[in-house]
């Protein structure tokens, strides 16, 4: 087993029966074709719902819109990169030769898609319960009131509060290609509202950049249109 892992199997309050996904969990797909992405898009998901729990049971008072924005600022990159961090998780990063050069141990993105991953594969390993656990855990320190509101909305937020306030369902986001060596990738997003019929792209260093470049782009559609 890659060392370091035990230590942070203890940081994390998980000893995972299925080691092979921890170790995949802390593998950028620079470093080989058994990389994290998968597990960051299963991450993704459970973290958003966990969090989502949360919010529902410590502000009990607050609508749904205010709680979306809410989540949105907990679980934004910035957010996660302070988790990775306190996680030590540069520590046990898998790079290939290039985006070590580079400095990808300390990349925010790189760090904090590897927390997404890491939540995934505690889900695999062992359910949602414990998966929902950890992220109640990394978020305990993590302040969580109203004020949150004011923080300023990123296209994403934007977008969801945009659908939310007109009764229809979220946007659905899709890789469409990664272009470049593993390293320097920019990653081409697809953002699709079915009710709609509406599709666009955007482009971003990163799964979350490209997520956010999509909405933007849906934002600018959406407000020429205006519906």
């Amino acid at each position: 087993m890659q060392p370091g892992l035990v230590s942070l199997q203890a940081r994390l309050q998980h000893e995972f029966s299925d080691l092979a996904l921890l170790q995949r969990a802390v593998t950028h797909r620079s470093f080989g074709a058994d990389h994290n992405e998968r597990l960051e898009f299963l991450g993704d998901s459970v973290l958003n719902l966990a969090v989502a729990s949360l919010l529902y049971a410590r502000l009990s008072a607050q609508p749904e819109g205010d709680l979306s924005r809410v989540r949105a600022n907990m679980v934004k990159q910035e957010t996660l990169h302070q988790l990775a961090l306190g996680l030590q998780v540069a520590d046990v990063l898998r790079l290939g030769e290039g985006e070590s050069r580079s400095g990808g141990h300390k990349r925010p993105s790189i760090l904090a898609d590897a927390v997404e991953a890491l939540i995934g594969a505690v889900y695999l390993d062992a359910g949602y319960g414990p998966a929902e656990a950890l992220v109640h855990r990394l978020f305990a320190a993590v302040e969580i009131n109203p004020q949150m509101q004011a923080a300023a909305k990123d296209a994403k937020t934007a977008l969801q509060e945009w659908l939310q306030g007109r009764k229809m369902k979220l946007p659905e986001y899709r890789v469409v290609a990664t272009v470049g060596a593993a390293h320097r990738q920019t990653f081409d997003v697809e953002c699709h509202i079915p009710e709609l019929a509406l599709t666009e792209r955007g482009i971003g260093g990163s799964r979350r950049a490209g997520e956010q470049a999509a909405a933007a782009a849906m934002l600018a559609t959406l407000k020429a249109k205006k519906p």
